[in-house]
């Protein structure tokens, strides 16, 4: 996926921000908590980790060949990292970013929650 693309689709996605964090990554972020982790090399996307769900993680680190465990001890709450691009077709991707946003804002503290609203 392009990343003009996949960061139009992300900030379209109600109170989604983005911060350059870590040098080349972008980290995108819902009330302060971030649900995608991009690497760069220059303009194009080198990987990216998401948060997934319990049975997400278990299927796409063990089904989907280019989908690891995330570094960091970020799999321990269950974010794996894309390194092949060409793993999940653009669409598979979107809706992988899209249940990590609804993820982390579920988890949110309601007061954050009702900022948002």
């Amino acid at each position: 996926m392009r990343l003009d693309r996949l960061k139009a689709f992300v900030l379209a996605l109600p109170h989604a921000t983005i911060v350059k964090q870590w040098g080349e990554t972008l980290v995108f972020k819902i009330g302060g908590k971030m649900f995608l982790i991009v690497a760069l090399d220059g303009g194009t996307i080198e990987g990216c980790a998401f948060k997934c769900s319990p049975a997400d993680y278990a299927r796409l680190t063990t089904e989907v060949d280019g989908i690891i465990p995330a570094r960091y001890n970020m799999f321990k709450s269950h974010w794996v990292q894309l390194e092949d691009p060409d793993a999940l077709t653009e669409a598979q991707l979107k809706e992988q970013v899209r249940l990590a946003y609804d993820l982390i804002k579920a988890k949110l503290p309601r007061k954050i929650q009702a900022t948002l609203a």
